[in-house]
């Protein structure tokens, strides 16, 4: 990206447009798919493929969203087997016999963690009951056949040479707490016989099953406390290669593939360390070497073919990208194969974030990333925005962020802080959260913001907190506190954990059950600064009606507020009207209470 001499605050809309998302790259039939989801196109997951020479593609129907709602978030909405697309969306399963064709409607259940097995399509289906293992053949009569049913939760259907890998976990747990890897044998249209579990259970995640060309089981396991890459061939695990990093996300959705195998032997694997992602090769004798790579953040989706990867990477300068990294020799190359560009911000003066380790309760170090005011020098001094991501299992990421871009332009340094419970840090780590949320995690973002108050670099009564999801669970109760936050402003939030387990989707229960217990219910009482919530009305992860009554109790108590509501917007703002809207809310937020604290100094 080219950096301009002058500075030009970023439009909200143009901020917007510029977050498309790819996701779900998967290798099939000789070419790359992915999902593109562009927010001036209303935030419809478009199905694009490439073909080498031939280029790009769209070959979902225009306007037709490629996503389920398995588990809630979703994941894996699509495969290919013999030139047939098939994929989910509203109203079911679809096939499309060849790509552009109309599609046809095959079934009307909604599944997902689409898998290409033995002459059927495997899928995961959620019922009321709990989750299926489903299979539909792939010519014939689309009859719909389950494998596997469990009142918990399964995933990663993966079909070896006879044998049949899946992952399940209990009701009681997420999968990144206790999750295990199951085999048995499997033949097309028979039933699966002598399920074997190979790994995981109480105090182990053993997620992402594939099957090596060597007709080895490798899966990612985090026995060590890291999420580590494990081989198992029918007798015993072994370690592939040690690595004090992340080998696999947390896997909020279906179908993630943190690793891939080149056709030389060589495995290629996505390592999550902190905020930082990287590249490695793991040889067939286990030694490991880094790619170097102009991207920073890596997303869980590897897609190997021969001896390249196409893989979605970006970083500070670079919004996401889909790219292919030719790995034939010791010179990698990276070759784009689609990337988000806009008009409007070619050129753009962009914040480049730096590192920030902090002092926290406890004595652990928490780890921010810092993006100062555009064009600022090294002595900056500016109002900060503290940003908690959500999850709160998710991190902080090196990666370009244009909404982080639209308040750095406009004068605001931008802090996202990596709390107590996010991943890139080992298991402990994650799972510390525990019975400490609203607490510890506060302490956090309270401690980066302190020390950037000492340092002279934040100006008082100027600091705010920021949070979506969990994370405005947490940005709500760091203004009950007297502490360096004017306001806050809270998307998507949860305000009661104990309300919050009753009414979440069945995947997260167990995760509000585990993480509840420590700050509890936000109470209108405590609250001693100015908030913006921001939820829309479709909601079904963090009901809007409690948001509602927490306002509605701020103003019988006449604390500054304001709710701004989205209309049939669910967990998620996709479309750029809303997000635009989001944005400029929150900036008037901020504005509207420095405005007020200067005429309350003027007074005095």
């Amino acid at each position: 990206m080219r950096l301009a001499d002058s500075i030009a605050a970023l439009s909200a809309a143009g901020a917007v447009r510029a977050s498309v998302s790819y996701d779900q790259l998967r290798a099939l039939d000789g070419s790359l798919y992915w999902l593109e989801t562009r927010p001036d196109a209303g935030g419809v997951a478009t199905l694009t493929r490439w073909r080498g020479d031939k280029g790009t593609r769209d070959i979902s129907p225009e306007g037709f969203d490629v996503t389920n709602d398995v588990h809630a978030y979703g994941g894996g909405s699509f495969a290919v087997a013999d030139g047939t697309l098939w994929c989910v969306g509203a109203g079911g399963l679809y096939r499309s016999r060849r790509h552009g064709d109309e599609l046809e409607l095959v079934s009307p259940v909604s599944v997902g963690d689409l898998t290409v097995g033995d002459g059927e399509l495997l899928a995961v289906r959620e019922t009321e009951r709990g989750d299926e293992l489903v299979t539909v053949p792939l010519t014939g009569s689309p009859r719909l056949r389950t494998l596997i049913a469990n009142r918990g939760f399964l995933s990663a259907p993966r079909p070896g040479p006879g044998l049949l890998a899946w992952s399940a976990w209990g009701e009681r747990d997420m999968p990144w707490d206790a999750c295990e890897l199951w085999v048995a044998s499997y033949s097309s249209h028979g039933h699966l016989d002598s399920p074997v579990k190979v790994a995981g259970g109480r105090g182990e995640s053993a997620v992402e099953p594939r099957w090596g060309p060597n007709g080895a089981l490798y899966f990612v396991s985090d026995r060590g406390g890291w999420w580590n890459l494990f081989r198992w061939d029918g007798h015993e695990v072994e370690a592939v290669a040690p690595i004090a990093g992340e080998c696999a996300a947390e896997p909020w959705e279906l179908g993630y593939a943190s690793y891939d195998f080149l056709d030389d032997g060589r495995i290629v694997v996505a390592v999550q360390e902190g905020p930082r992602h990287r590249l490695v090769v793991i040889d067939p004798r286990g030694s490991v070497r880094p790619v170097d790579l102009p991207y920073t953040s890596i997303k869980p989706y590897l897609a190997a073919q021969g001896t390249t990867v196409g893989l979605i990477g970006s970083s500070p300068t670079a919004a996401p990208q889909v790219a292919l990294v030719h790995l034939a020799d010791d010179n990698p190359r990276v070759e784009v194969l689609a990337k988000s560009e806009h008009a409007e911000l070619f050129g753009a003066r962009v914040s480049t974030p730096t590192e920030l380790r902090v002092q926290a309760a406890g004595a652990r170090e928490v780890l921010a990333l810092v993006y100062p005011p555009t064009g600022s020098t090294a002595d900056w001094r500016a109002p900060v925005i503290v940003r908690a991501h959500p999850g709160p299992t998710a991190s902080c990421l090196l990666r370009l962020d244009w909404q982080a871009q639209f308040f750095t332009s406009r004068g605001f340094a931008v802090v996202d802080v990596d709390y107590l419970g996010s991943t890139g840090y080992g298991r402990t780590f994650r799972e510390s959260l525990y019975g400490r949320w609203g607490l510890d995690d506060v302490d956090d973002c309270t401690a980066v913001a302190a020390h950037l108050l000492a340092a002279g670099q934040a100006i008082p009564g100027r600091i705010f907190i920021r949070g979506a999801s969990a994370g405005g669970y947490t940005a709500l109760h760091a203004v009950t506190q007297n502490g360096p936050f004017a306001a806050a402003t809270a998307v998507s939030a949860i305000v009661d954990p104990d309300r919050w387990a009753e009414t979440v989707p069945r995947f997260q229960r167990a995760h509000a059950l585990r993480l509840r217990g420590g700050a509890g219910r936000v109470q209108a009482t405590a609250v001693q600064r100015p908030v913006l919530f921001i939820h829309g009305t479709a909601d079904e992860v963090a009901m809007v009606e409690d948001v509602q009554v927490l306002a509605d109790q701020l103003a019988a108590r006449h604390v500054p507020h304001q709710l701004l509501l989205l209309p049939d917007v669910g967990h998620y703002v996709a479309t750029s009207a809303e997000a635009a809207t989001a944005l400029e809310a929150e900036l008037a937020h901020y504005r509207a209470v420095m405005t007020a604290a200067a005429n309350d100094s003027h007074r005095c």
